[in-house]
């Protein structure tokens, strides 16, 4: 398409709706040079300071009180349309959405977050909007909140969600299933003895990947690190903390104490690199970094989910035997144990990986999105001739 532009809302509420536009945007500037793209924070047009207190109230929720979290989404999955609390958040910050969206007349819309999407929708239903409008779920579960009947096209992650989508009443013609959008960079080839060296690490030493999550909440992060390292394993150590300052300096003396054995990190760019030198990752699944570990077949090991999103995203991996569940140190010691010592069963959870995620997730997502916006212009150029 010639003169493309594009509008992507997401939302710092955990990395992963900004991680899956950044693929998308990755994939379209490839695919579409000279593309015009516009990559906005929905909360922060709504309300900077009413973004700030939620995104903050989340995150310590995720942290303290997990099971309230979990009970809240729970609760809500099954939310109806027509109920006052959907509709509330429909019609939050509609002006200030279709105030923008007109400034830019953008050719598409995509939302990787949930909200934004009902809110648009709504615009879509009255007629206000007339542009097609994407939406792209980045877990691999349904909730409510992701289900809006002004939704033009769903992109969504596996056949679990199509059928789920399709149970809650939405035409199997509007989904499409290519995965959960990850950078391009996850399918590059990459030698593991070249970027080792480049990292500072030992290539053929054992070595796990610890995955905090963007706002470092996986718990008992130091006691997994003190367990690991001083055990007889002769493993080494990435630890990424995210944004998480006060994890990343709780950890010093971890590292002062198993030297070579441990390496913390804080927010990092270049998570391929460090997957790639990986033999397993420890994580609390987040729906993008488990989909990035699908793509470069690393087994995963998922420590006390938290209720809610990412609960239903380990059960996924479980079910897919790309990873396994994990409670308590002592059966995450054992697991890690019997991976590490086991690279046939690594294998096999790789070949289950490759499976689960056949790969090239947001090229697929780009060519539907393209698809989208090319049917509507040529519908928007047949009324102008007629």
């Amino acid at each position: 398409m010639q003169n493309l532009k594009v509008l992507i809302f997401s939302s710092t509420f955990g990395a992963g709706h900004v991680r899956a536009a950044e693929a998308v945007i990755e994939a379209l500037e490839q695919k579409v040079p000279g593309v015009q793209i516009a990559h906005l924070d929905c909360g922060a047009i709504i309300s900077r300071f009413f973004n700030s207190v939620i995104k903050s109230t989340y995150i310590g929720m995720l942290k303290y009180t997990p099971k309230l979290w979990g009970k809240f989404y729970y609760n809500t999955s099954k939310m109806q349309p027509d109920s006052a609390v959907q509709r509330f958040l429909n019609q939050l910050g509609q002006k200030e959405f279709d105030n923008y969206i007109q400034s830019f007349q953008p050719d598409l819309i995509i939302c990787t977050y949930p909200t934004v999407a009902g809110v648009l929708a709504q615009l879509r239903l009255k007629g206000v909007l007339n542009i097609p409008l994407a939406t792209v779920i980045t877990d691999y579960s349904v909730h409510s909140q992701w289900i809006h009947r002004g939704v033009d096209l769903y992109l969504v992650g596996c056949p679990d969600v199509y059928q789920g989508l399709v149970a809650r009443g939405i035409n199997p013609g509007r989904i499409c299933i290519t995965g959960i959008p990850v950078s391009p960079r996850f399918e590059n080839p990459m030698n593991r003895q070249a970027i080792a060296a480049k990292l500072g690490l030992q290539p053929d030493r054992p070595t796990v990947l610890i995955m905090g999550g963007a706002y470092g909440v996986l718990p008992n992060i130091k006691q997994i690190c003190r367990t690991f390292a001083g055990s007889a394993l002769p493993v080494q150590l990435i630890v990424v903390c995210g944004r998480n300052r006060k994890l990343y300096k709780s950890l010093e003396d971890v590292q002062q104490t198993f030297p070579g054995r441990v390496i913390c990190l804080g927010y990092v760019n270049n998570v391929e690199e460090f997957m790639a030198v990986s033999d397993v990752m420890i994580s609390k699944a987040g729906g993008l970094t488990v989909s990035e570990a699908l793509t470069m077949r690393l087994p995963q090991l998922i420590f006390k989910p938290i209720p809610g999103q990412e609960e239903d995203n380990a059960i996924y991996i479980n079910k897919t035997g790309a990873g396994r569940i994990v409670h308590t140190l002592e059966g995450l010691k054992e697991n890690l144990q019997y991976l590490l010592e086991n690279p046939e069963v690594r294998e096999e959870m790789r070949r289950a990986a490759a499976l689960a995620v056949p790969g090239h997730a947001s090229e697929k997502a780009v060519e539907h999105l393209l698809e989208l916006a090319d049917k509507h212009q040529n519908k928007t150029t047949a009324r102008m001739i007629v």
